[in-house]
C-alpha cells in the first residue's frame, strides 16, 4: 500500500496542478469520450481558485511525487473551474444541503492506487466536521467506479452543453457521511 501525504494548495501550486489536470482529463477521460464529449470537458472541469482561497483543495504525494490533488467545498458551486459558467459561490447550509467534492485529478500513473480515495475521505472528513451530513459531486465518466466504489450513489444524469454547444455526460451523485 502507498504511502501519501498531503498538503492544502496554495497558488504557487496553480502550474502544477493545471498540468495535471490536463494530463488526467486527455488519458484517463478522453478515451471514454468522442472528441467532442472531451472538447465539451474542458469547459465543464478545471481549476477553481476559489478552492485555494478557501484552503479546501488539496495535493497529494507519494514521497516528493506530486501524484494527485482535489477537494470539497461549503460553497453552491458543485463543479467547474473558474471558466465554467455555473459559478455561485453562495455558502451551504449543512443543515439542509450537501457539501460538495470537487476538482479531483490523478496523474495517470498512480490510478487505482488510493489517491482518489484519500482526496474523498479528507473532504469528508472536513465536510463533517462543519456539520454537513451528505457530500455530493458532479462525476465524469472516468470518475464514476471510483464514486461508486466510495459510497456515492448516483440522483441524477446529466448533459452538459459547453459554450461552443458540444455536450458532455456526466451524472450527479450523492453520499450520507
Amino acid at each position: 500500500m502507498n504511502e501519501f501525504t498531503h498538503r492544502i494548495a496554495t497558488f504557487d501550486d496553480i502550474p502544477a496542478i493545471e498540468k495535471l489536470m490536463k494530463q488526467s482529463i486527455n488519458q484517463l477521460l478522453g478515451p471514454l469520450l468522442t472528441k467532442d464529449q472531451l472538447e465539451a470537458s474542458f469547459d465543464s472541469m478545471g481549476l477553481d481558485d476559489q478552492l485555494i482561497k478557501d484552503k479546501t483543495y488539496f495535493m497529494i504525494f507519494s514521497k516528493d511525487i506530486f501524484v494527485g490533488c482535489g477537494g470539497w467545498s461549503n460553497r453552491e458551486t458543485l463543479f467547474g473551474g473558474n471558466h465554467t459558467p455555473n459559478r455561485d459561490d453562495q455558502f451551504l447550509d449543512p443543515k439542509e444541503d450537501s457539501a460538495r467534492i470537487r476538482a479531483m485529478y490523478t496523474h495517470p500513473e498512480w490510478i487505482r492506487k488510493g489517491v482518489g480515495s484519500l482526496v474523498m475521505n479528507l473532504g469528508e472528513e472536513a465536510a463533517k466536521n462543519l456539520g454537513f451530513k451528505r457530500c455530493e459531486l458532479m462525476a465524469t465518466q472516468s470518475g464514476i467506479p471510483l464514486y461508486e466504489d466510495n459510497g456515492y450513489k448516483p440522483i441524477e444524469n446529466v448533459l452538459y452543453t459547453a459554450s461552443s454547444g458540444k455536450t458532455v455526460p456526466m451524472v450527479r451523485m450523492e453520499k450520507d457521511i
